[in-house]
C-alpha cells in the first residue's frame, strides 16, 4: 500500500512539472501565432480595405486556439454590441487571456494596440501595427530564452519534489 501511495505522489508531481513546462512552451507558440493574426490583419485592413468586425472573423477562422477565440470575441462585440474599437478589444482580451500561456506584458502591448485601432488613418495605423509587433517579436524572444533556460529543470523540479515527499513520509 506504501509503495503504491508512493508511486501516486510522484506520477502527481511528475505531471505538475511536465504541466508548467508545457506553459513555457506553449508561450513562444502562442505569441508566434498572435503575431501572424497580427500581421493578417495588418493585411485585411491596409490591402484589403476589409471593415474591423470581418477582418476578425477571418482571422479567427484562420487561426488556432485561443488566438482564435480572441479574434471571434473581437468580432462578435464589434457587430452585436454598442461598443467602440477599443471597448471591444479590450473587453475580449480580458474574456480570452486567461485561456493563454502569456504573460501580463503581451497583454499591455495588446491594450495599448487596441488603444490605437481605428482611431488613426492608413498610414498611422500601419506604424502602430509595426510598433506592436517588434514588441510581440521582443516578448517572443524572451519568451525563447526563459523556455531554454527553465523548462528541463520544472520537469525535473516536479519529480523530484515527489521523491522527496515519499522520502520524508517512509
Amino acid at each position: 500500500m506504501k509503495l503504491f501511495g508512493a508511486i501516486i505522489i510522484i506520477l502527481a508531481t511528475t505531471w505538475i512539472g511536465f504541466e508548467g513546462a508545457k506553459r513555457l512552451s506553449e508561450r513562444p507558440k502562442q505569441l508566434r501565432q498572435l503575431k501572424v493574426a497580427i500581421q493578417s490583419l495588418e493585411a485585411e485592413i491596409m490591402y484589403g480595405l476589409t471593415p474591423l468586425a470581418e477582418a476578425s472573423e477571418h482571422i479567427a477562422k484562420q487561426m488556432p486556439l485561443p488566438i482564435s477565440r480572441f479574434f471571434e470575441q473581437f468580432a462578435y462585440r464589434l457587430q452585436n454590441k454598442q461598443e467602440t474599437a477599443f471597448e471591444a478589444w479590450e473587453e475580449s482580451l480580458n474574456e480570452t487571456w486567461g485561456q493563454t500561456s502569456m504573460l501580463d506584458s503581451e497583454k499591455e502591448v495588446m491594450m495599448q494596440f487596441g488603444a490605437t485601432l481605428g482611431q488613426h488613418d492608413r498610414e498611422q495605423q500601419q506604424k502602430q501595427i509595426k510598433l506592436t509587433l517588434s514588441h510581440l517579436e521582443r516578448e517572443e524572444q524572451e519568451a525563447k530564452e526563459r523556455q531554454h533556460r527553465y523548462e528541463r529543470m520544472i520537469k525535473s523540479l516536479g519529480f523530484l519534489t515527489g521523491l522527496l515527499i515519499v522520502i520524508l513520509m517512509l
